[in-house]
């Protein structure tokens, strides 16, 4: 979501969730400048209900590939782009292959859409590819492929390389279910000039379902859950609120301040040098969608709180054009159904 650059670790999910510092939050306290109030509107909806997106913003428009359909056994290959000045919707060429969770990531006119899942719940299978996209020709073609299939991770693009970082791996050869991926640590770097990927530092904690942004050249990544397998083979999925940075110029990850709430499937972009985060969902120890809304200074290593969604959701995507952040798609309970076509728009402060 889909930025800028900072990067986000997992700690141990104990520690994570028992130790937020004091100064991670200022408790009741909302973004913006006085005498102009944050609020939240509504724009034209995606032409189709999907989650699990992670939306890409090239030259003013908001660009959103594949997702999960209703019911989740059902996935797409739409790719649709977004014009926040004609508040108008475009279809484009579709995908080679149906995706959802595949990640966007944009370099010198063209959109690499990275990994994720085929095959509708239960049948998810993590995936390689890397489909290129030339905005100018409306075309794709199949670029390099990752060096380990990956999904639920997230992409960015930082001087000229895209980096896919975290997410999910197969946990043997032949793994064709949900449970059969393990988390993991990696970061692959893909250098677009010669197409070929090459191992960065591995980030401090495996995670999934994060949400990532670049900010002065560096990724941030927050929130997500780690993934484990109950005594009776059900999946168990604990959120964690960890942020951290990973700085591309030195290969080097660096641990801030963690989220008020641990949050998985929440969506991230950035304002002014500034994180935002939107919604998100748990499954222990109940399960729950949320509204929450956030604003992550790097500056002071703060966060505030800001005017919720209007729509709880998780599995959305969130993109900055202007003065006005974009929240798009997502499902309104939790797992991989009851999926939305929402384009809830966030309006800033512009004092901050």
């Amino acid at each position: 979501m889909f930025g800028t650059r900072h990067v986000r670790r997992a700690v141990p999910v104990l520690a994570v969730l028992l130790a937020v510092p004091a100064t991670a939050v200022a408790t009741g306290a909302t973004e913006g400048a006085p005498g102009e109030r944050a609020r939240w509107r509504t724009a034209a909806p995606m032409a189709v209900e999907r989650q699990e997106l992670y939306p890409e913003v090239v030259d003013g428009r908001i660009y959103v590939a594949g997702g999960l359909l209703n019911p989740n056994t059902g996935l797409s290959a739409h790719f649709e782009a977004y014009d926040p000045r004609r508040d108008r919707w475009n279809q484009l060429a579709t995908l080679p292959e149906a995706r959802h969770h595949i990640t966007l990531a944009e370099e010198d006119g063209l959109i690499y859409g990275v990994g994720g899942f085929s095959g509708g719940f239960p049948n998810w299978r993590a995936e390689s590819d890397t489909f290129v996209y030339d905005i100018a020709a409306d075309r794709w073609t199949r670029g390099a492929d990752l060096p380990v299939a990956r999904a639920e991770g997230v992409s960015e693009s930082v001087d000229g390389r895209i980096f896919y970082l975290g997410g999910r791996i197969p946990a043997h050869p032949d793994a064709r279910t949900f449970n059969e991926h393990v988390d993991t640590t990696r970061t692959d770097v893909l250098d677009p000039a010669t197409g070929t990927w090459t191992a960065g530092a591995a980030a401090p904690t495996a995670r999934n379902s994060a949400a990532s942004a670049v900010i002065d050249g560096e990724i941030y990544v927050v929130g997500g859950r780690q993934f484990s397998l109950n005594p009776d083979g059900t999946a168990r999925q604990v959120n964690v609120p960890t942020l951290e940075v990973y700085d591309p110029a030195t290969d080097t990850w660096e641990t801030r301040a963690p989220m008020p709430e641990a949050r998985g499937g929440l969506a991230a972009t950035t304002y002014r040098g500034k994180l935002y985060v939107f919604g998100g969902e748990q499954w222990v120890p109940e399960q729950r969608v949320f509204d929450d809304a956030w604003v992550y200074d790097p500056r002071t290593d703060e966060w505030r709180s800001l005017p919720p969604l209007p729509t709880p959701r998780h599995g959305l995507g969130a993109a900055t054009v202007g003065d006005r952040i974009h929240t798009l798609g997502g499902s309104t309970r939790t797992g991989g159904n009851f999926a939305t076509d929402l384009n809830e728009v966030f309006l800033p402060r512009r004092g901050r």
